[in-house]
């Protein structure tokens, strides 16, 4: 069989699609080299010893045929091409059934995008009406970011992720807790030894999964020549097409170089022109994705910021001593629960982390996830969440600030 490859895809969401490995496909597509993108168009063969076929028997229908096979109309679809958009199956036709690979709403075995995030929350309101999301502004190029809420209690605390475009494991870290924190709140259990019950009553915890979603995008899929910043992208990153390395956003801005916390002094040793990493701008806040998250936070009354990274099994938690006393017993904890080691001042000021210190005295923590070089492998995602779990949970119950 042959595939049409469309926008968003990856060697490892057309296998996990198709239920083969990744090895299998490319054995099967010769033509494509490890590590490379593949773009909307390209074709792409498929095992046929490793797919499924169904003949369609009179009154079978998707909907019905998904509900026989465990699958949704969407996985159908997606693994059927030729379909065209219009959906029609007729008797005697033979179509294609894809591995049914879900458990659960939020996806963890491929590269999590934001098209993944956008479907995700849709799902996960459908299915636990009492989350709650919101847009809190959009990127360069116009997407929009958006924060979940946990709980109603007084007490707030604010996580984020995907800052950095090659970062995007963080993402899932944060979407995969959300799913597993509503299931337990909405069936009454403990998740991994806390109340959610409590959690949810007595503290509120915003989350913003991605904040630069069009560097992940990026990162995840490469550039064609349709897209707005081919060129300005292309010049930034020396030519060359390979953005495993790029962090900044879609200008080539580092959004965590873009806060006004000793960003002088960070700006005279970094880059001055937009640059794959590290270039803070010409002046802080300039960016439409780090004005979103400074009107959000200064919007509301949080007692503590945790922006998650990669990697390092690192916890950055001082800036130049403003940082108040609890935050040592804080980290310190953080430390038990992850098996990270504390590190109070980072090389570098002028990050979300360092502007919160300074601006309201309170704990702010910088969480390097995992250990490697970006983009982590979706292999290490388990066991970052187990690493990670106990820290979302608890982290809202060490602070005092109400």
């Amino acid at each position: 069989m042959r595939y049409v490859a469309q926008k968003g895809d990856t060697t490892l969401k057309i296998a996990n699609r198709f239920g083969i490995t990744l090895n299998a496909l490319y054995i099967a597509n010769p033509q494509l080299e490890r590590g490379e993108y593949i773009y909307p168009g390209q074709l792409i063969e498929i095992p046929q010893n490793y797919i499924n076929q169904y003949v369609v028997q009179p009154g079978d229908t998707l909907h019905l045929i998904g509900e026989k096979f465990g699958i949704t109309v969407s996985e159908l679809t997606k693994a059927n091409p030729h379909f065209n958009g219009k959906n029609k199956i007729y008797s005697g036709q033979i179509i294609f059934i894809p591995r049914p690979i879900k458990k659960g709403i939020v996806q963890t075995n491929h590269e999590y995008g934001y098209k993944d995030m956008v479907a995700d929350l849709i799902a996960l309101k459908k299915k636990y009406p009492f989350l709650h999301y919101e847009e809190i502004g959009n990127s360069v190029m116009g997407k929009t970011i958006y924060a979940i809420r946990l709980g109603k209690g007084d007490k707030m605390i604010f996580y984020s992720a995907d800052w950095h475009a090659n970062e995007y494991l963080t993402a899932p870290l944060l979407m995969k807790f959300v799913e597993d924190y509503a299931k337990h709140y909405e069936q009454k259990r403990t998740l991994n030894g806390y109340d959610i019950n409590y959690l949810f009553n007595n503290v509120t915890i915003w989350l913003v999964p991605m904040v630069n979603p069009d560097g992940v995008e990026l990162v995840q899929e490469g550039i064609t020549p349709d897209h707005p910043y081919y060129q300005s992208v292309l010049k930034i990153n020396n030519g060359s097409r390979d953005f495993r390395e790029w962090t900044a956003n879609i200008r080539g801005v580092d959004l965590n170089h873009q806060w006004p916390a000793d960003w002088e002094n960070v700006n005279a040793r970094s880059p001055q022109v937009p640059s794959p990493s590290k270039y803070g701008g010409y002046r802080p806040l300039t960016e439409p994705e780090v004005r979103a998250i400074y009107n959000f936070t200064k919007g509301n009354d949080f007692s503590m910021v945790i922006p998650f990274h990669s990697q390092g099994r690192e916890i950055f938690w001082g800036f130049k001593g403003l940082e108040p006393k609890e935050s040592v017993k804080i980290v310190n904890r953080f430390a038990v629960l992850t098996g990270y080691i504390p590190v109070r001042n980072a090389y570098n000021g002028a990050g979300f982390k360092d502007w919160f210190i300074q601006e309201f005295r309170r704990p702010g923590f910088t969480v390097e996830v995992g250990k490697g070089l970006n983009p982590l492998s979706i292999s290490k995602f388990s066991m970052i969440y187990r690493n990670n779990l106990s820290l979302l949970l608890e982290a809202p119950l060490l602070i005092s600030h109400k």
